[in-house]
């Protein structure tokens, strides 16, 4: 089961985040949320959420 974690409001913020969280060792998929507006969800597996949540706000606020 996958959870969302977080909405980027552009493919390179996701991209960004993505690759951050992968380089911790975390599983990541991304999707878009609507094509017409270009966010994109960020989606781990639901068991690592509250690490991955450390980790997400380490790299949204450095």
């Amino acid at each position: 089961m996958w959870t969302v974690i977080y909405i980027a409001p552009t493919a390179r913020i996701a991209d960004r985040i993505k690759h951050k969280l992968m380089e911790e060792g975390f599983l990541v998929q991304t999707r878009p949320v609507n094509l017409s507006k270009q966010q994109f969800e960020i989606l781990v597996p639901s068991g690592e959420l509250e690490e991955v949540q450390e980790v997400l706000n380490s790299i949204l606020h450095p």
